[in-house]
């Protein structure tokens, strides 16, 4: 696993985590909301998505003996669109 992740909002506008390091590579995972459900969250989709891939991480950090920090999580301010 690398040691910092990024979570990104793709061009399609698709939440992704990749790893900071490797930022033409694939996303390791990516979630979709639908237009509804984007709509009914008004426009806090980037923290919920942030929220459930922090959680992930953390599982699997837990489940192979890694502790995951806050700090290895880079989310810019911004959102960030990939092209």
């Amino acid at each position: 696993m690398a040691r910092f992740f990024e979570i990104v909002e793709l061009s399609n506008g698709d939440i992704a985590l990749r790893r900071a390091d490797d930022q033409d590579g694939d996303a390791l995972v990516s979630i979709h909301f639908s237009d509804d459900a984007k709509a009914s969250l008004q426009a806090h989709h980037m923290d919920i998505a942030r929220v459930m891939l922090e959680a992930g991480v953390r599982k699997v950090g837990e489940l192979s003996g890694m502790e995951v920090e806050r700090d290895d999580f880079d989310t810019p301010e911004y959102q960030q669109r990939l092209h």
